[in-house]
């Protein structure tokens, strides 16, 4: 079985992902991490609540010690947007949304519609502290274990995506502890989903997802989304950065550098938002507002 999201459902998040994440699920982008951009956790589905649970987070200075798994029987005829393919035609298809890093108060049975709040958004000892809130959405068959971390259905992102040019240079807009936010590039047309531009083995524009390269592997998007099927060397900023399999990259073993020195790397993301721009993950390094920056891949 696959699921996939289009429009109605991801429009409502200013910025999604579906490989920048550790989490097992992400590793060939089988959930999506939506960020809505405030504090709201609107719902990806409808459907009827089945659970949800707690568990505990490991323990960081930064974080919380709690994280909270949300457990959606979808209603698929309900949730514009969403379909399922390779159901065995014996009925309609059967779902269960996993939702975590939401503090749901809903208890089960409580019906929701697409855009509900579904609770207050927590930031986990789960996240790296580069990490902003969001729901992490997945889908199981209701015979599968709804609890593991691994085993989410394949997901299709069904949405366009742009590939931003990008030649590295930028200022520093905004910081934190272990990251920084540079201003550029500029979103062409807020409102679209973008990434940062890649080219693969054909020369062809695409957008980057993931940690790159601070995770194993990250993934390509076009105009079809995240439907690319694509081969061979994967370039970015003028260097190879990796090699596809299908929709995934898997990241060679290169150095981020910012003003000549390395940094952990960089947060890759598809965003709709004004605010879209490249982001420095840099534990061991400060950077200030206003800063100039020139982050460059070293491929040795």
């Amino acid at each position: 079985m696959e699921v996939t999201l289009g429009p109605t459902v991801l429009d409502q998040y200013d910025r999604l992902s579906l490989y920048n994440s550790p989490y097992p699920a992400h590793d060939a982008g089988h959930a999506v991490d939506c960020y809505p951009g405030d504090d709201a956790a609107p719902s990806p589905v409808a459907g009827t609540v089945r659970e949800t649970l707690t568990v505990r987070a490991p323990p960081r200075d930064y974080a919380d010690d709690e994280d909270h798994l949300l457990l959606v029987d979808v209603d698929v005829s309900a949730t514009p947007g969403l379909s399922v393919a390779g159901n065995d035609g014996s009925g309609p298809p059967a779902v269960v949304a996993r939702v975590m890093h939401v503090d749901s108060p809903l208890d089960p049975g409580t019906r929701v519609a697409v855009g509900d709040d579904l609770g207050e958004l927590v930031f986990p000892g789960f996240f790296g502290p580069w990490v902003d809130p969001h729901l992490h959405v997945g889908f199981r068959r209701p015979d599968q274990h709804l609890r593991r971390a691994s085993g989410s259905l394949p997901l299709v992102a069904d949405i366009p995506v742009e590939g931003v040019p990008w030649d590295g240079t930028g200022e520093v807009v905004a910081t934190g502890d272990t990251w920084a936010m540079l201003d550029a590039p500029d979103h062409p047309a807020p409102g679209r989903f973008v990434g940062l531009e890649a080219t693969d083995s054909d020369g062809t524009r695409v957008a980057l997802d993931g940690g790159f390269r601070h995770y194993d592997c990250g993934g390509l998007f076009d105009e079809r989304g995240s439907r690319r099927d694509g081969t061979g060397p994967v370039r970015f900023l003028g260097e190879r950065v990796g090699v596809a399999d299908g929709r995934s990259v898997v990241w060679d073993d290169v150095t981020v550098t910012a003003n000549g020195e390395p940094v952990h790397g960089l947060s890759l993301f598809l965003a709709r938002d004004a605010g879209f721009g490249a982001k420095l993950v840099c534990p061991d390094r400060e950077f200030a507002v206003g800063d100039s920056v020139t982050v460059a891949v070293d491929p040795t």
